[in-house]
């Protein structure tokens, strides 16, 4: 899937999908290479444990039972978050690292 905020939009997407247990991200490529690029080792090690805690929480989230409109299951919900969490924390590391390397343009 995109790594996108409001890609999913229904809370009932994915019910009654047991088997989806694992969120394989488009542009990891891309992704990867911003993360690798970010100034400090402790912002690449953070990225890469956002990135990977959803395929650890997807496998127990209830996908809710597909007969029952009321029981939607967690997994679109627990997606949602998870990007939201993903793409806020990337744009704060990205805001940090420029602030840094203009502090030391300046110094220079």
């Amino acid at each position: 899937i995109p790594l996108k905020d409001g890609i999913i939009t229904d809370d009932n997407i994915f019910q009654g999908c047991k088997n989806f247990k694992q969120v394989h991200l488009i542009e990891g490529t891309v992704l990867s290479d911003t993360i690798a690029a970010l100034l400090l080792e402790k912002w690449t090690n953070d990225m890469k444990d956002k990135l990977g805690v959803i395929n650890q929480i997807l496998p127990t989230t209830p996908a809710g039972k597909i007969y029952y409109r009321e029981d939607v299951g967690g997994k679109a919900q627990t997606v949602q978050l998870w990007i939201s969490s993903v793409l806020s924390t990337i744009v704060q590391y990205k805001v940090r690292h420029r602030s840094y390397l203009n502090e030391a343009a300046t110094t220079l």
